[in-house]
């Protein structure tokens, strides 16, 4: 199985450095430009099928990546991590050694702990894994790429989930077995 991971363009949060987790954000004039600057990139990649999170800057991405070429399936187990009290403050809030450690699984000020976004993440490989498709692309966020990253190139959990960054419209490939 193949996987294109695609973290969704910039959106006005994103250049502000406001956290926007479950906050439903369109992408700006510059997202659209990252995605269609990605397209021209993946143009000749063959897709079997689009998995998706269902917020809009995902769904904008993913249309602009894939339109209606392929078959575009939104997915809730893709959507962003919930930031709790921390959603609508500015980056520099956020601890990320804090929260992207796998040990502590810190849940403070309602933050998603990082263990139950691995409990959505195996959920939705496990149900990829029993489909058809050979070529997938998945159009997602930050936390929920780099777990998808770190799961699919079976990185020990328990080590730096952080070390790779993932800026607006980055993107993996991953070859994996089904």
């Amino acid at each position: 199985m193949n996987i294109t991971l695609v973290r969704h363009g910039e959106t006005d949060n994103n250049k502000k450095g406001i956290m926007q987790g479950l906050s439903n954000e369109l992408m700006n004039d510059r997202g659209r430009r990252q995605c269609k600057k990605l397209r021209g990139e993946l143009k000749d990649k063959h897709f079997d099928i689009c998995y998706m999170s269902p917020l809009v800057r995902c769904v904008e991405t993913a249309m602009i990546l894939v339109g209606d070429r392929v078959p575009i399936v939104k997915d809730r187990r893709l959507i962003e991590r919930n930031l709790g009290e921390l959603e609508g403050k500015s980056r520099d809030c956020y601890d990320i050694d804090k929260y992207w450690n796998y040990k502590l699984n810190s849940n403070d000020q309602g933050v998603e702990p990082i263990q139950d976004i691995e409990k959505r993440v195996k959920s939705f490989l496990g149900y990829i894994s029993n489909k058809q498709e050979q070529d997938i692309l998945i159009v997602t966020h930050a936390s929920v790429f780099r777990m998808l990253y770190h799961i699919l190139k079976n990185e020990d959990l328990s080590k730096n989930l952080k070390h790779i960054k993932v800026d607006n419209c980055a993107y993996k490939e991953i070859e994996t077995k089904k």
